[in-house]
C-alpha cells in the first residue's frame, strides 16, 4: 500500500481488508552521555514511525553497531534501555544483530499492526485541518549543547525526558478523532517534515510561531549558533519554500529547521472536532499544541 513512491515513515503491506502490516527501522549514534538513556531513546524513536502511521507495533529486532573496547556494562545498558522501552510499549524484541564499529550505533527494525482503512500519512493533510503538534521543538540544539559541553542539566533533563517519551498515546488520540494527515517530526526539523506532508496533500502550512512550544533551553542556544550540521542542511534544501515573517529573527528560523531526535507527531485535525480532541488529550495527559492550519496552495508560511 505504501512504499518507496511516497514520503511516508514507514512501509505498509496489506494482509486483509481490515489489516496491513507496517515496517520500519531507524538507528543512531548517541545523543546523550548515558547508556540507559540512549538505548532507551533510540528505541522510542525507532518505534515512532509506526505510531506516525496509526499502527501499533508488537515486534521488533536490535541493531547494534559496538566498538571492542566497549565494556559489556555499557552495551548491555543500551540494550536494557531499548528493551525496557518496547516493554512499555508493548512490543517484544525478539533478538537482532551485532556488528562491530568505530562508534556505538543502536536502533531497531520495528513491526506494527494498522487498520487499513484508518492509516495516517503524509498526503492526508485537508484545507481546513487544525494543525496539532505532540511534543515541544528544541531537541537537536539541546543535545548539540550537551556534545560541546555548553548545556544546562536541567534543560538536558528536560529533553531527555520527552525523547524517552512513546508517542502511542498520541497516535491513539489522533486514530480516535479520524485523523488521515500526520507524520513524526524527526531529522528534518518541524519544516522540513511539515513541507514534505504539504506536498503530498497539495497544500500548504500557515504556522503561528508564538504558539510553537520550545525547550526551555532552546532559544539561548539558538542564539548562540549551537546547531547540528543537519539544521543548516534543512535550511539550504527546505528555505525556499518558506515564508518568513518579518520578526523572525534568523535564530529563530533556525530553530524550525532543527532535526528532533524522537520527537513529536505533527498532525491536520479537522476544526470543528478540535475541542473535543483538547479535552480528550487531557483525560489522556497527553501534551498538544495548536501551531497554525492548512490553507489551499503550496509551502509553508510563518507568522509571527
Amino acid at each position: 500500500m505504501i512504499g518507496l513512491d511516497s514520503p511516508d515513515d514507514a512501509a505498509v503491506w496489506r494482509l486483509s481488508d481490515d489489516k496491513a502490516i507496517v515496517v520500519t527501522t531507524d538507528f543512531f549514534t548517541p545523543v546523550v552521555d548515558t547508556a540507559y538513556e540512549y538505548g532507551a531513546i533510540a528505541a522510542t524513536n525507532s518505534l515512532s514511525d509506526v505510531y506516525a502511521m496509526g499502527g501499533q507495533p508488537f515486534l521488533a529486532l536490535n541493531i547494534a553497531a559496538l566498538p571492542d573496547h566497549l565494556p559489556p556494562e555499557i552495551s548491555s545498558e543500551i540494550l536494557r534501555g531499548g528493551a525496557e522501552k518496547a516493554r512499555e510499549a508493548g512490543v517484544v524484541i525478539a533478538g537482532g544483530h551485532t556488528v562491530k564499529d568505530k562508534e556505538p550505533k543502536y536502533g531497531l527494525v520495528a513491526i506494527g499492526f494498522v487498520d487499513p482503512r484508518k492509516i495516517i500519512s503524509k498526503s492526508g493533510l485537508k484545507a481546513g485541518d487544525v494543525l496539532v503538534l505532540t511534543k515541544p521543538l528544541g531537541l537537536g540544539v539541546t543535545t548539540t549543547a550537551l556534545k560541546q559541553e555548553k548545556v544546562e542539566k536541567a534543560h538536558i533533563n528536560e529533553a531527555i525526558e520527552w525523547m524517552c517519551r512513546l508517542n502511542k498515546t498520541a497516535s491513539e488520540l489522533a486514530l480516535e478523532f479520524g485523523v488521515r494527515g500526520g507524520t513524526d517530526i524527526t531529522g528534518f526539523g518541524l519544516l522540513g517534515h511539515g513541507l514534505e506532508m504539504a506536498q503530498a496533500s497539495g497544500v500548504s502550512l500557515h504556522i503561528e510561531y508564538l504558539k510553537l512550544p520550545f525547550l526551555n533551553g532552546a532559544r539561548g542556544y539558538a542564539e548562540q549558533g549551537i546547531f547540528p550540521g543537519g539544521a543548516f542542511d534543512n535550511k539550504m534544501y527546505f528555505e525556499k519554500s518558506v515564508k518568513f515573517g518579518k520578526t523572525i529573527d534568523e535564530p529563530a528560523q533556525m530553530l524550525l529547521f532543527d532535526p528532533q531526535t524522537s520527537g513529536g507527531l505533527l498532525f491536520g485535525v479537522p476544526r470543528e472536532k478540535l475541542e473535543a480532541l483538547e479535552k480528550r488529550a487531557r483525560e489522556m495527559n497527553q501534551p498538544v499544541w495548536v501551531i497554525g492550519d492548512v490553507q489551499p496552495g503550496s509551502g509553508a508560511e510563518i507568522e509571527a
